[in-house]
């Protein structure tokens, strides 16, 4: 394992049921600064990845690590603790409560300087400090994915997972959460994004899987998976 890898998977299997794995041994890494995509059709085990990783569903087989050191189902508030910060698809804030409440609901974990932290959130995403008692209800959808991303760092992860941020989102709005996403990678923060729009995420992916009914079909860098003929003919044509 290389120094500078965050997170390496190993021969993963996972499903929701007993005895029925999505997931038939997916083997991934990511390294410190990059962004990491995971594109495929529906239903090939890509968000699944990310609950096994968080700990949502149990790993029956193969072991993942997390800085060399092996978190093969450990639990999810130990798996946000080792520094791997999580933002689901769907219910990803609480439309009931403020901005700010969503934000202190996602510093939990933090034991000091906790006010520090929300300070710096608001100074990194100032459309959030303007509105910061309005109801998260009340935002658009990008400006919701915004709210996710930003709880999600209010604990400075070092790795930072995403299931599908633009899905369902305006053209204007998806260009708004992928410029934030780039902004939070060049702040330091590594990024495995799970993303239907393959062909966006590739382009600034550094490097990217493509899984194919809970396998790995094909990887690289993600350019070359670009422009791959078997990844174009066979996924992008699709997605």
């Amino acid at each position: 394992m290389m120094n500078n890898t965050i997170l390496e998977c190993n021969g993963i299997a996972a499903g929701y049921v007993k005895g029925l794995n999505i997931l038939q041994g997916v083997d991934l890494v990511v390294n410190k600064g990059e962004i990491v995509s995971i594109i495929g059709p529906n239903g090939a085990g890509k968000s699944t990845l990310l609950k096994a990783i968080m700990s949502l569903i149990k790993v029956s087989a193969g072991r993942f690590f997390v800085n060399g050191e092996e978190k093969t189902n450990l639990s999810t508030h130990r798996i946000v603790m080792e520094g791997i910060g999580y933002v689901p698809q769907v219910a990803n804030v609480f439309p009931s409560l403020t901005i700010d409440e969503n934000l202190e609901i996602g510093s939990w974990s933090i034991k000091r300087n906790k006010k520090e932290a929300l300070t710096k959130i608001y100074n990194d995403f100032p459309m959030l400090g303007d509105r910061k008692k309005d109801k998260a209800g009340n935002l658009s959808g990008g400006q919701r994915q915004i709210l996710a991303l930003a709880r999600a760092l209010i604990t400075s992860p070092t790795l930072l997972l995403l299931d599908e941020p633009s899905a369902g989102l305006s053209p204007v709005a998806i260009n708004e959460v992928f410029t934030s996403i780039k902004e939070i990678n060049d702040s330091g923060v590594s990024i495995l994004l799970v993303e239907q729009n393959a062909k966006r995420a590739l382009s600034f992916s550094d490097r990217g899987y493509v899984l194919d009914q809970g396998r790995n079909a094909y990887q690289g860098k993600g350019e070359e998976l670009l422009n791959d003929p078997r990844v174009i003919d066979l996924y992008l044509g699709k997605l």
